[in-house]
């Protein structure tokens, strides 16, 4: 009589390996797909906002919101995009990409210390949602997000000249201009807002913090979210991503130069950003 015979321990040694093999061979291919979704979320969460500033400027004769000014009278948090587009969505989460969803706040850090993959926010106070935050009163409590704003397109009042440094002539402030399909919106962001300008240097580093005096623009939108793009609205309300170098030729206002010289701390092989594709 023959005896029923299973698995040796070779066999089962070698299927293990088998097994083994194709995960090691799967799971790169997993994670691409799993950050290939993510950042096609991020841009349906951009063309919803995109489409909450445009039911916005349509009740506004074209015009944008009026931003932050330092100049009296003083500005009132109603003048910020959170404020201007809120009453246009409901879904606090559309200001998140899905790359950065975890808020700073949550993290045991500073409301403002959103980077690469960690959210600006929630600003306090926890128990009062919904007005001035103590931590700045021109924000709101437990507003949070990981998208942010040109500022440049911004609708101060006619008696401020310059906010920041930054004239103000510059500002596009509506959104039926000419170009409107090479000028950003609304995009991913370290903080909520950036003035971006022709000579500003881009990150020393990946996570490199976003304040700084004077405040560096650049420095807020270039970051690494999606393997060395971001998502953007633009002011036709076109969604597309944008190549890191490539935030230095696109219209941020009205006098940027998109021939000025390109930055060359990138040129160094040291630098996190060597290697990505030029523009210019």
């Amino acid at each position: 009589m023959s005896r029923k015979r299973g698995f040796t321990l070779v066999e089962l040694l070698v299927v293990i390996a088998i097994i083994a093999l194709l995960m090691s061979i799967l799971l790169p291919a997993m994670s691409r797909v799993r950050k290939q979704a993510k950042a096609v979320m991020c841009q349906s969460n951009l063309k919803q906002m995109g489409t909450c500033f445009t039911m916005y400027t349509g009740d506004n004769d074209g015009y944008f919101h009026a931003g932050w000014y330092n100049t009296p009278p003083a500005t009132t948090r109603e003048e910020q995009w959170m404020e201007a587009l809120r009453p246009y969505h409901q879904e606090p989460d559309l200001r998140l990409c899905p790359m950065a969803t975890k808020r700073a706040s949550e993290m045991g850090l500073d409301p403002g210390a959103g980077n690469t993959f960690i959210a600006w926010g929630t600003f306090p106070d926890l128990d009062d949602c919904g007005q001035p935050s103590s931590w700045w009163p021109i924000v709101t409590a437990c507003d949070y997000g990981s998208f942010g704003s040109n500022c440049f397109v911004w609708n101060p009042p006619p008696h401020v000249e310059v906010i920041q440094g930054h004239l103000t002539s510059n500002n596009w402030r509506r959104d039926d201009v000419r170009g409107t399909a090479f000028i950003p919106l609304f995009l991913d962001c370290k903080w909520y807002d950036g003035w971006p300008d022709n000579e500003e240097q881009p990150p020393e580093y990946q996570d490199q913090p976003s304040g700084s005096d004077p405040p560096n623009g650049m420095l807020r939108f270039c970051v690494n979210r999606h393997n060395r793009y971001i998502n953007c609205v633009f002011l036709d309300y076109s969604v597309r991503r944008i190549g890191l170098k490539e935030l230095w030729r696109v219209k941020w206002h009205r006098t940027f130069d998109l021939t000025a010289p390109l930055p060359v701390a990138w040129d160094d092989p040291e630098h996190w950003m060597f290697g990505m594709r030029d523009y210019d």
